[in-house]
């Protein structure tokens, strides 16, 4: 039988947890309102964001950062595609890989949720340092 953790510990993850939650649901709610599903603002954020900061990225990036199958992914991006929120290009380093960016539309309500979503970022931001900071004096 294993040790109970400590009920400190316990009710750290507690409040990280429903920080995080959230943190998610306004998310959600706020990319609605801004005319986007949290999938699709999910895939505008990982494209205009892209680790190597050249707004475009590729279905099998996308797969690793949104931790999902490509055969999700490439779906997901073809339906963006269809409502016009981002469009493909052909890689100029390698023809077989196809490039996305946001169209005009996909950026503008991506700018839209991000900015929305900024307060709820710096709470976020706020709880972790109080978390850490708890965590830290324990």
């Amino acid at each position: 039988m294993s040790e109970s953790p400590p009920v400190e510990a316990v009710v750290h993850v507690a409040q990280f947890r429903a920080a995080l939650r959230r943190f998610m649901r306004t998310s959600e709610q706020i990319a609605r309102a801004s005319g986007l599903t949290p999938q699709r603002y999910l895939l505008l954020l990982m494209i205009k964001g892209a680790a190597d900061g050249s707004e475009r990225s590729t279905v099998t990036e996308l797969s690793e950062r949104l931790q999902l199958a490509q055969s999700t992914v490439t779906e997901l991006v073809r339906r963006a595609e269809e409502v016009g929120l981002v469009e493909r290009e052909q890689s100029t380093e390698d023809g077989r890989v196809a490039l996305l960016g946001l169209t005009t539309e996909g950026e503008r309500r991506l700018a839209k949720s991000f900015t929305r979503l900024e307060p709820e970022r710096a709470a976020l931001r706020e709880m972790l340092e109080h978390l850490d900071a708890e965590t830290a004096t324990a």
